[in-house]
């Protein structure tokens, strides 16, 4: 019998799936993908529309990946043979669960059915962020890797007004926010007890005691996970325009195929700072105009009082 992924954390982008993945992988108990975000059941992204940049920043020769005897730990790609995706479960038999981590599984509109037509006994996990700050982190990355030199806001309603919306076609810093309609997927098909919702500020400040609830959930003992690093921790670029440049430019992507890692570090380190970019109440109020409604929905489909999430001084 096949190992099949059981669980599967999808999202929301920006608020902290990285970390809960490196905290799960550490478990004894649990098997990842050595792909992360595999990206398999979002089947409605469509790759071939993937912008430049999007592109540089993503690995897509699946057929060369999947050549290899032995696969390699991968952070990120667009599988689409079922095939390929299976062979990443191959070596999960022994564990007592099994998944992977894939954020474009919470905004896809196939995916929550795709999953459960796979499996309709996966465990969803989801990760939620106050919306504006998971916009404004999300800026804070497309401003660090060079897709824009834009201001926030400015950045916000250009893609708001972008002709094509799609992932890895458009930023979406918006889209991804609207959490109401992307959970209604999974709760219309899968059972409430099949699903669990952290929020990102339980996960930063209360760690240990989301990871016993995730444990619980995936039914795996509790265990103490040493390492809690804070993963994805923003830094800004010392120079806007020479960094935008160098990524319109793909010189970024090539020197990351050319240099050794140590040389690529000193380079990082050269170009980038401790992040000192500050959500203003004014920006903040901007998106709040836009998130108010969906919050409100949200809190009453999760129950929880998300009222901080309206809140300028909880950001």
């Amino acid at each position: 019998m096949k190992a099949k992924p059981d669980f599967f954390i999808v999202g929301a982008a920006k608020s902290g799936t990285t970390s809960l993945y490196n905290y799960l992988v550490q478990h004894p108990e649990v098997y990842f993908s050595p792909i992360k975000e595999p990206n398999y059941f979002s089947n409605d992204i469509d790759v071939s529309k993937f912008s430049f940049l999007y592109k540089q920043n993503t690995f897509l020769d699946t057929e060369k990946y999947f050549s290899n005897k032995v696969l390699q730990n991968l952070s990120i790609t667009f599988v689409r043979n079922i095939k390929h995706y299976e062979r990443l479960f191959e070596l999960g038999g022994k564990f007592k669960t099994r998944g992977e981590s894939s954020t474009s599984y919470l905004y896809s509109k196939t995916a929550a059915q795709n999953i459960y037509d796979y499996n309709p006994q996966s465990k969803i996990i989801v990760v939620l962020r106050n919306p504006i700050e998971r916009a404004f982190s999300h800026y804070k990355m497309a401003l660090r890797s060079g897709h824009t030199k834009l201001k926030f806001k400015e950045a916000v309603e250009k893609d708001l007004m972008a002709k094509d919306k799609a992932w890895g076609v458009s930023a979406l810093y918006i889209e991804l926010g609207l959490y109401y309609d992307q959970l209604m997927r999974y709760y219309s098909i899968f059972p409430t007890d099949q699903i669990k919702v952290f929020l990102f500020k339980d996960l930063k400040n209360s760690t240990n005691k989301v990871l016993k609830e995730c444990f619980e959930f995936l039914e795996v003992n509790n265990i103490n996970i040493e390492d809690k690093t804070i993963y994805n921790f923003a830094k800004s670029p010392q120079n806007l325009w020479l960094n935008y440049f160098f990524t319109r430019m793909g010189l970024k992507n090539f020197l990351k195929r050319i240099a050794p890692e140590s040389i690529i570090n000193i380079i990082k380190k050269s170009f980038l700072r401790p992040d000192r970019n500050i959500l203003s109440e004014n920006d903040f109020k901007f998106l709040l105009n836009i998130y108010e409604e969906d919050i409100k929905k949200t809190a009453s489909l999760l129950n929880q009082d998300l009222s901080n999430w309206r809140n300028y001084k909880d950001v």
